[in-house]
């Protein structure tokens, strides 16, 4: 045992738990308790209390159509994080591993969109896509093609989607890459000998070794993939066009703040806590590395 003394251990772990305890448990308890309350006026007066309504607040969420656009605008950008955040990453990470000179340039190159703000990359991309004088519309002008609204209803979903999953890519690539060099280089080195195809090296040496690196990589892409927020309330705030970019987080902060609704803001933050916690134990289940089944 590395600790034969228990005692060091519960110095370091209580605090943290207290922590835990105060700004995490505490808040989502109390959120729940305000979900069960018509809390319309924010501020009592002397006296007042908040109307008990019990479950009224998860109810009105089964017909709330607002509400379903916003999960499944989050259902599909999980779906996206999961193919191309995640894809992409290990697609560059393999290539990556095999040119051992530039490793550290590349680390930083793909690592670098992930240290930047996301309200400043939904500047940027805000600035890309305008219509009147924006990038893509300037270039668009330079080949004699009309300029386009990148932010239309039909094109606005995939248009929040691209910076978001771009952003993270390299958080992934480096986790990858990080689990690639533990594989021994001898394993390839006997498969290459055995004629064995760059290929089906990847299908059957590195996937395998790799699965448990990429079960965390998942579960970290599906559920943060449920905390979008920031980026696109700065590029299309208030889930324009229509609401129909909102997701779980930007459907919440506007119910909450933006209509002053806090019970049912509060309602749909137990809902996300709950839907986080269901989705990354199913993944979990799913993609549970074969050494844990």
């Amino acid at each position: 045992m590395l600790y034969r003394k228990k005692w060091p251990l519960i110095i370091f772990l209580v605090p943290s738990l207290i922590f835990l305890v105060i700004f995490l448990y505490i808040p989502f308890l109390n959120n729940i308790k305000n979900s069960l309350y018509d809390m319309t006026t924010p501020v009592l007066l002397q006296g007042q209390t908040w109307k008990f309504i019990g479950i009224e607040n998860y109810k009105k969420m089964l017909t709330d159509p607002d509400l379903r656009i916003a999960i499944f605008n989050s259902l599909k950008m999980m779906a996206l994080t999961v193919i191309f955040q995640v894809g992409i990453a290990f697609v560059l990470a393999v290539m990556v591993s095999q040119t051992k000179r530039m490793q550290q340039f590349f680390r930083t190159v793909y690592f670098f969109p992930v240290v930047i703000s996301a309200t400043a990359i939904g500047l940027i991309f805000k600035l890309f896509y305008n219509y009147n004088g924006g990038m893509l519309n300037q270039l668009l002008e330079m080949v004699g093609k009309s300029p386009v609204n990148w932010l239309s209803p039909a094109l606005a979903f995939i248009m929040v989607a691209i910076p978001t999953i771009w952003s993270y890519v390299g958080f992934y690539f480096v986790i990858i890459l990080t689990g690639l060099s533990d594989i021994p280089e001898d394993i390839y080195e006997v498969a290459s000998i055995d004629g064995c195809s760059k290929f089906k090296q990847v299908f059957y040496i590195t996937f395998p070794m790799l699965r448990g690196v990429l079960c965390t990589c998942v579960v970290l892409a599906v559920t943060g993939a449920l905390k979008v927020f920031d980026l696109p309330w700065v590029l299309v705030p208030n889930g324009a066009p229509q609401g129909l970019t909102h997701f779980l987080g930007t459907y919440m902060y506007q119910s909450t703040f933006g209509m002053n609704n806090y019970d049912y803001g509060s309602a749909l933050a137990v809902l996300i806590v709950i839907l986080g916690i269901a989705v990354s134990r199913g993944i979990n289940i799913i993609v549970k590395p074969e050494n844990q089944a």
